[in-house]
């Protein structure tokens, strides 16, 4: 007779490794604790429980991703594959418990081993797998693509190291090593069998195969191999857990046993070396030409490991080549994988024999392009000789598709030279360069903008011959974020109040929030909202006292500007504003002045001097006012270093200003806009990118506008900018720049900010100057705002009400129905 208790029935028959009970779960963590940490309870330190914990809510992932790939095979789903170098997925673990729903009874579980959830949330390290908007945006169509149980892969690199952590010494951003897969990464999965080879430079050979048809093939100097790492990642209470496909490089053959014995280690390994470089770190420097030759390999490595996958999925599927397209469509997310273009039909003509036009309509329809920039600097060209040397039959094909595409636009514009070398895959100006946005918009099907300024702009500027030439080919579809991470995880407070006055229906159709203007002048509802602002504010603040060490009030305006630090971000007129009110103070110490905390964050790229040097003059700004008697607590600057998605957690929610003032007509988007709008802050803003559209949203009177409009910043540059005449007739203006000159924020030293300064005065080039003291008047409105708080809150929550176009639900619905052709499949489990 069997005298053991039964497990299942103590658990009350939940399966092990599945169940989403409390009994259950607790009984895996400890499990998994054992059986994969190696450790037991009374040793643990809180990193192992954070694995153990980490793999019990990985497990319940494991048989809806099981049942997903099952369902897309079965039926024949066609798949989106979303190409990008970046993929900033944050943390995963609160995540992961939202959207399977098993947060309360993870915490209960938790709770009875003594152990705490908030706790083990605050150990995660954060991916280092991109850098900002784009990587982010990339992430939240990850999520909504498992929401809407839409079949989807994400394909990008497995960087070994991120692009950096940020620290700030003596005001200066100090970039430290992203070490962020030190301690192992409990949702990884990795596949060796699942693994391609990349060639790399060498050189071609042309040959006639014995049907007397010409081919050519490539000898590479050296081959990578490229092994699949896979994400989970699961949609909101649905049972769809599609896959985030990372690629690490290896090398072919890591140990040459031969070189070994004869006495050369370094030889012995030096391949591994070599290849495994491809995928250690995200965004080398490619200032010197290593850096660039790295960057491209990287582009290249990584599409062609995603493109050779989905063809074995395609044979997987006994589909024959031709019927690519109707399985799979590939979105280029921004250049970086435009060399996708190329290498499609690389794969199609030389390793499949496809004939050359069968080949580029299958290439055609396969591929779409989201363009991301305006900036003409961005817009991404590699020079012939580096392109050669690494890509030599890459080239070839480029060629063959120029001359090709070139005689199409001879047809239909006959004696167009200008359009011609305009529009050419090659840059004939100066040196030759290989243009990647002329690339991705020939080889796609489907064009896209991020905003309708963005879209706008980029039919009439950048990409305007092609738009001419194939108008139905240009699309847009406005940026969005998840509500999920950016609402539900970030803001549990605000989500909350949001779920027991509308139901939850809005986590997963975020224009029920449209209902809450109902309640904007309810005197009990603005109370309990302001209520959850000051709870977010207050932890912001405890956050900012245990990076920086300063101490600020949570009842001040919090006026935050977070986002990667550029000049056409503006950053620096930010800073001149503050400076401003530094200065009436100083006047006047008894000045009636509305107190304001100013929160920067935001990574300058290592190689970007002037970014820099922003940053140092927010630090040296800060040094001074926050420390300055006459200030009297009224004014404070904080700048929180490594900005990141997990800091990104505390800062949106207490917003109460949203700073985006970039110049008009220079960001395509933005979606720290949108995220700061779902969480109830004001938006002091330009027309530029998304907020043209946020201001649509929320109605004139709940954003507060300023500055030149895309085309006044044209007309003003074509009228010959002179931005010293704006200081001449701004005295405060005068005295910001003189005072930033003179040292007073720089400890004495008058050469530190010399370069900004003359930059201003001399260049301007994105118009910081002549939106000064527009700019300026309107944060006179904000304060006059501020001093009304049912005002303020009625507007607080208008923003949030309106805010539900900004969802990528809604974003990743218009790429299915204009561009994908992908309707939604059903995961049974």
């Amino acid at each position: 007779m069997n005298d053991k208790p039964d497990l299942n029935s103590m658990i009350g028959a939940e399966p092990a490794r599945s169940g989403l009970g409390v009994e259950a779960l607790k009984r895996d963590i400890v499990d998994n604790l054992i059986c994969l940490q190696a450790r037991y309870p009374e040793i643990a330190t809180p990193h192992d429980w954070y694995m153990a914990l980490a793999y019990t809510v990985r497990d319940r992932m494991m048989t809806r991703r099981v049942a997903t790939t099952h369902t897309y095979v079965a039926r024949d789903a066609k798949v989106a594959c979303y190409l990008s170098a970046e993929f900033l997925i944050g943390p995963q673990l609160g995540n992961n418990l939202i959207n399977l729903g098993i947060e309360s009874s993870t915490r209960a579980a938790l709770d009875a081993l003594g152990l705490d959830l908030d706790a083990l949330l605050a150990i995660e390290e954060e991916p280092g797998l991109g850098n900002g908007g784009l990587g982010r945006l990339a992430a939240c169509y990850l999520d909504s693509l498992s929401t809407l149980e839409i079949p989807a892969i994400g394909y990008g690199i497995r960087y070994e190291f991120g692009i950096f952590d940020q620290e700030i010494r003596e005001g200066w951003q100090v970039e430290v090593t992203d070490k962020w897969l030190q301690k192992g990464n409990p949702w990884e999965i990795q596949r060796p069998d699942v693994a391609f080879y990349v060639k790399l430079g060498g050189h071609t050979e042309s040959e006639t195969d014995v049907q007397g048809r010409y081919r050519v093939r490539w000898v590479p100097a050296y081959t990578v191999k490229g092994v699949a790492c896979d994400t989970p990642i699961t949609g909101y209470r649905v049972n769809t857990c599609n896959t985030l496909r990372l690629w690490k490089s290896e090398a072919v053959e890591s140990f040459d046993l031969q070189d070994f014995n004869a006495g050369d280690y370094y030889e012995a390994v030096h391949e591994k070396v070599q290849s495994e470089t491809l995928s250690k770190v995200l965004y080398p420097n490619d200032e010197p030409e290593a850096g660039k030759r790295l960057r491209l390999a990287q582009q290249y490595f990584f599409v062609s490991c995603s493109l050779q996958d989905m063809l074995r999925l395609l044979a997987l599927k006994g589909e024959p080549i031709a019927r690519l397209p109707d399985m799979f469509t590939a979105q280029m997310n921004d250049t970086h994988p435009s060399i996708a273009v190329a290498e499609l039909m690389r794969l199609l003509i030389d390793e499949r024999q496809v004939p050359w036009d069968a080949a580029w309509d299958i290439t055609r329809r396969t591929l779409a392009y989201t363009n991301h920039t305006l900036l003409p600097e961005a817009l991404e060209t590699w020079g012939l000789p580096l392109f050669q040397s690494l890509l030599p039959r890459l080239l070839d094909i480029i060629y063959e598709i120029n001359s090709r595409f070139l005689d199409e636009v001879r047809r239909r514009f006959p004696g167009d030279d200008a359009r011609l070398a305009r529009m050419s895959l090659i840059d004939e100006h100066g040196a030759r360069r290989v243009r990647m946005a002329n690339l991705a918009t020939i080889g796609s099907h489907a064009v896209n903008g991020v905003a309708a300024l963005h879209s706008k702009l980029l039919e009439e500027t950048v990409l305007r011959d092609f738009a001419q030439m194939w108008p139905e080919r240009f699309h847009n579809v406005t940026n969005g974020v998840t509500p999920r991470r950016f609402l539900m995880l970030g803001n549990p407070g605000l989500a909350a109040l949001l779920d027991e006055t509308l139901g939850d229906a809005w986590r997963t159709d975020l224009g029920k929030l449209r209902a809450l203007d109902q309640y904007a002048d309810d005197v009990a509802f603005q109370d309990r909202w302001r209520g959850v602002k000051q709870d977010n504010k207050q932890t912001l603040a405890a956050q900012i006292r245990n990076a920086t060490g300063i101490i600020v009030d949570s009842s001040a305006l919090f006026d935050i500007q977070v986002k990667r630090i550029h000049e056409y971000k503006r950053q620096h007129l930010n800073a001149l504003y503050i400076v401003t009110l530094y200065q009436r103070l100083r006047r006047d110490p008894e000045l009636a002045l509305t107190p304001r905390c100013f929160v920067f964050g935001g990574k300058a790229a290592p190689g970007y001097a002037m970014a820099k040097l922003i940053i140092r003059l927010i630090n040296g700004i800060a040094e001074v006012v926050n420390d300055d008697p006459v200030v009297k607590g009224r004014l404070k600057v904080v700048f929180f270093p490594d900005f990141n998605v997990k800091n990104a957690h505390f800062i949106y929610p207490a917003a109460d200003l949203s700073e985006q003032i970039s110049t008009a007509g220079k960001e395509a988007s933005g979606t720290g806009n949108m995220k700061f709008m779902m969480n109830g802050a004001l938006t002091i803003g330009t027309l530029d990118g998304a907020n043209v559209e946020i201001r649509e949203e929320a109605g004139d009177d709940n954003f507060f506008l300023f500055g030149l409009s895309a085309d006044e910043v044209e007309r003003v540059k074509g009228d010959g900018y002179r931005p010293a005449s704006f200081v001449d007739g701004n005295q405060e203006l005068h005295e910001a720049l003189e005072m930033i000159g003179s040292g007073h924020f720089s400890r004495g030293d008058r050469d530190v900010f010399r370069p900004l300064v003359e930059n201003l005065l001399h260049a301007d080039p994105f118009l910081v100057l002549a939106d000064y003291a527009e700019y300026v008047a309107r944060q006179h409105d904000v304060s006059a705002a501020w001093q009304d708080p049912r005002r303020w809150t009625r507007m607080s929550i208008l923003n949030t009400a309106y805010s539900g176009k900004f969802s990528s639900d809604r974003a990743i619905r218009e790429y299915c129905e204009q561009i994908w052709k992908i309707a939604p499949v059903k995961i049974a489990l």
